[in-house]
């Protein structure tokens, strides 16, 4: 039983490694490490769950929307992250920050019509509005 139980250990060990080299050794895009990007993209995965579900409901027009307007914020800050000078991401993170705006006004019209709560879009307005500051924060570091 002692030879089986440190058989397991040592490949569980071996397992271990293994992970823990990948990571290291797997490409990382430069904006995967950004905080706001990181913040953009839990937020893109919970407002295309909203589209989703209008989908469903046949509110494909809205859906529509939303699905643009909600990876325009992570694509942009992507995009810009790529960018050989800091003015030009800069740029890109305007865009990303005037796409929370746009994303804020959609939910208002989808609470307005009863396709989602007032406590959800509180919540998604608390998470737009975070992510906002943040890149504002962000595009003034990067223009000093």
């Amino acid at each position: 039983m002692a030879l089986g139980a440190e058989r397991l250990v040592k490949s569980l060990s071996v397992l271990k490694m293994i992970v823990l080299f990948l990571y290291l050794v797997m490409a990382q895009f430069k904006f995967q490490s950004l905080e706001v990007w990181q913040l953009s993209i839990v937020l893109t995965d919970k407002l295309l769950d909203i589209a989703d579900r209008l989908s469903v409901d046949k509110k494909y027009r809205f859906a529509e929307q939303l699905n643009g307007a909600a990876l325009s914020i992570s694509n942009n800050i992507a995009e810009g992250s790529g960018s050989v000078s800091n003015k030009e991401f800069a740029h890109y993170l305007n865009i990303a920050h005037r796409s929370t705006f746009e994303n804020a006004n959609i939910l208002v019209v989808l609470e307005r019509r009863k396709y989602i709560s007032d406590i959800e879009l509180n919540d998604y307005l608390e998470d737009l509005d975070k992510l906002a500051r943040k890149l504002t924060n962000f595009r003034k570091y990067l223009l000093k």
